[in-house]
């Protein structure tokens, strides 16, 4: 079916999009956009399988914008600041009309109430637990010029991240836990799945015994914050999917803090993909270290692919777990 909400705009709702270019950001593989005209749209998506997705269906898909649009439209992401942001951008693209899309859960209704304070509402659709509403770029002239994110910002350390990257405004917990709780060798041929903006490579390569990493990032922005955190020869940058990427070798180890959600709900089968690709990756002799939030159950997944199972560091919400020895049914 339809995108509930914009087709109902689009069909009798009052919004009428112009001859020009759209402007798409936000949009998830789960969207229905059969109601936008492909052929003037262009769909800004960092995520890579989503990014895949639209391109085999036929959609102008980049990771930034080009050129100048007549309409931009909006599909919330989790983050508000990154939100804020989309705005900014949509608008400095010189777009006459902002459409902006979300569920109450994603913060629809707080979005609406401040654009409001800065603009009138053209028209506002409420359906399926979200809404959708749009306004005159004039309308707004300059109020919202403050919404514009930095493209970098620099936390601990001196690492850079960017706006809706997991872990945004500092090191993540879990990550810093698995980090205090790897040995000091590793191997030389390594991987880190799911890298982020870089903060575990950095330390994976503080080994000197390491002789490549390949760090794995689905998330585009996210990878380009890696190129800058992690400056060292040894390092070689994948924008895939992690829960697929095949290494051109077998490898030594594994490290990864991988995501557990798309959306708002945890879904332990996106990290148990991530596994069963790390173990698929994996020689033989490979071992895997990773961390999770307590609750999620990883270690059936495991014990089905390696022999050896055990928790090596914790606490009252984070599990670091080592695997070792790999079940030879797990082989590719």
């Amino acid at each position: 079916m339809s995108h509930p909400r914009l087709s109902l705009a689009l069909n009798g709702g009052g919004l009428f999009l112009s001859e020009g270019r759209t402007v798409v950001f936000g949009a998830r593989s789960d969207v229905d956009l059969r109601d936008l005209p492909q052929a003037q749209c262009q769909l800004v998506v960092g995520y890579k399988p989503d990014h895949d997705r639209f391109a085999a269906a036929g959609w102008d898909v980049v990771t930034a914008a080009e050129g100048k649009f007549a309409t931009g439209l909006i599909f919330l992401p989790r983050a508000k600041k990154l939100a804020k942001a989309m705005v900014a951008e949509a608008l400095a693209l010189g777009v006459q009309t902002l459409v902006v899309d979300g569920l109450k859960t994603e913060g629809i209704d707080s979005l609406l109430k401040e654009m409001r304070k800065a603009a009138p509402l053209q028209n506002s659709i409420a359906k399926a637990h979200g809404k959708l509403f749009w306004v005159a770029a004039d309308d707004l002239g300059d109020a919202l010029t403050a919404w514009a994110a930095p493209a970098r910002q620099e936390i601990d350390e001196g690492l850079i991240t960017a706006p809706g990257v997991f872990s945004a405004d500092g090191i993540d917990p879990a990550s810093r836990l698995l980090v205090d709780a790897l040995p000091v060798k590793l191997g030389k041929h390594l991987a880190d799945l799911g890298a982020g903006w870089g903060y575990l490579s950095r330390a994976i390569l503080s080994r000197d015994t390491v002789k490549s990493l390949a760090l794995v990032e689905a998330e585009h922005t996210s990878l380009s914050c890696a190129r800058e955190n992690v400056r060292d020869e040894r390092a070689s940058f994948y924008w895939a999917d992690a829960t697929n990427w095949r290494s051109d070798r077998l490898l030594d180890g594994v490290i990864m803090n991988p995501p557990f959600h798309t959306g708002r709900a945890a879904e332990p089968q996106l990290g148990q993909a991530f596994i069963v690709n790390a173990a698929r990756n994996l020689a033989l002799s490979g071992q895997l270290w990773l961390v999770a939030n307590r609750q999620l159950p990883y270690e059936a997944t495991l014990a089905q692919l390696f022999l050896d199972v055990e928790e090596i560091a914790g606490d009252n919400r984070f599990k670091v777990l080592h695997a070792a020895r790999k079940r030879r049914a797990g082989n590719a």
